[in-house]
């Protein structure tokens, strides 16, 4: 059986309603939308302008073995639900570009540079620095072992 023959009906899969749930940044999506058994999933790419955002929309079904799949296809009545992911991605994909754009210079410089930072200490020196001159205070000490 392939996953567009696969019965997907609401009794396989808990209910959600339109919920965004926010993921880490590094290695994972930025976000994930979800309506039932669809989910559209934006992915932040780090560019030289700043980030943009790429949405890839998905359909979770579940194999014989009790594994779940993810699918590309929709069925025309998924189609709808489709549509209306695509419409919160977009306008999710717009609040993380506007977040984006509000932060100060210096602060968003610091996170582009993390991300290509090769030595941890650096990195917390200059965010230090940052934190110190942005707020006229030393930043309290990491209690995070790392």
């Amino acid at each position: 059986m392939t996953d567009d023959q696969t019965n997907t009906s609401s009794t396989d899969f808990a209910p959600a309603q339109d919920t965004k749930t926010p993921q880490p940044e590094q290695n994972g999506p930025a976000d994930v939308l979800r309506d039932g058994n669809i989910k559209a999933t934006i992915w932040k790419n780090e560019r030289e302008n700043g980030p943009s955002y790429n949405t890839t929309f998905a359909r979770t079904w579940q194999d014989e073995s009790g594994a779940f799949r993810d699918s590309h296809s929709f069925s025309g009545t998924e189609l709808l639900r489709v549509s209306e992911l695509a419409r919160g991605a977009y306008a999710r994909t717009n609040e993380l570009r506007h977040e984006h754009m509000q932060q100060p210079d210096k602060v968003r410089d610091l996170e582009e540079e993390s991300l290509r930072a090769p030595d941890l200490e650096s990195f917390k020196a200059k965010r230090a620095e940052l934190t110190q001159e942005l707020t006229g205070r030393s930043p309290a000490p990491s209690r995070r072992k790392v």
